[in-house]
């Protein structure tokens, strides 16, 4: 599934092709994606002008002109393809949402499983919608830090790695940028959570290295514009049996099951 750095590649990819521009046309190509499209969908959309393409979480937020925003979640499969033509025909069976721009671009949603999700919200309720109520903090922002870390995860007993995966601890970090953070800060994903705050809910020392670790390795993972399937770049992900990276240690990747996911580390020097 896409995690935080694919979605934000989306945006970048979207924001200059559709900022400023009106909505001149949208079509789908059936009647719901994991989730039947809202009613008046179309109507509602087309004549609006888009103020700016955001994001939070994995979610992208298309901020319209009369202050509605049509929010999108990528499913497992969803991508963007941008299209500088007039013409707004199929290409692919799994082309399920064609926005036509009035500065000649289509942006098409393809989507092969359909677990991708769209929907429209007025005025002010984007921020209490039911995605982003309970939503932590952006890992990239500011206010991401060792001190809201270690409130976040203050009296947790669960292993650090699941408690990573809890978007209300983090907004937009998923299974592998959560395997490759806990590495780089010299973690184990087995660490109680809680152990990573004093008593007083203060940050301990591995709180500021798994903060710095988060922010690095999504940052890096932006830089670098790759799709996560695409990688080969990670550090520990999908990397079981083999030397670990890290300089002068002996250990050797492996591969753990938390929460119904696959975890990598290096048991030698992440504690």
């Amino acid at each position: 599934m896409p995690e935080l750095p694919e979605v934000e590649a989306e945006r970048r990819r979207l924001e200059p092709a559709m900022r400023g521009a009106r909505i001149t046309r949208v079509v789908l190509r059936r009647a719901n994606l994991r989730k039947p499209f809202p009613k008046g969908f179309v109507a509602d959309l087309e004549g609006r002008r888009v103020a700016s393409v955001d994001r939070r979480g994995k979610y992208l937020l298309v901020v319209l002109d009369n202050a509605s925003t049509l929010l999108m979640h990528l499913g497992m499969t969803g991508s963007f393809r941008i299209d500088r033509t007039r013409s707004s025909a199929p290409a692919d069976i799994h082309d399920h949402v064609v926005f036509t721009l009035s500065n000649r671009v289509v942006v098409t949603f393809n989507d092969p499983r359909r677990f991708g999700v769209m929907d429209l919200v007025g005025g002010e309720a984007a921020p209490s919608h039911a995605a982003f109520v309970k939503m932590g903090p952006e890992p990239l922002s500011p206010i991401f830090d060792a001190e809201a870390l270690a409130r976040a995860l203050a009296g947790k007993r669960v292993a650090l790695k699941v408690a990573l995966l809890d978007q209300k601890v983090v907004a937009g970090l998923g299974n592998i940028y959560a395997s490759e953070a806990l590495h780089l800060a010299g973690l184990s994903p087995r660490r109680r959570s809680s152990t990573l705050a004093t008593s007083t809910g203060r940050p301990r020392l591995q709180a500021v290295r798994l903060t710095a670790a988060i922010k690095k390795v999504l940052n890096d993972a932006i830089a670098r514009k790759e799709q996560a399937y695409r990688g080969g770049r990670f550090r520990v992900y999908d990397h079981a049996g083999k030397p670990c990276p890290t300089r002068a240690c002996s250990g050797t990747i492996r591969r753990i099951v938390q929460a119904g996911r696959s975890t990598f580390y290096c048991p030698v020097c992440q504690r």
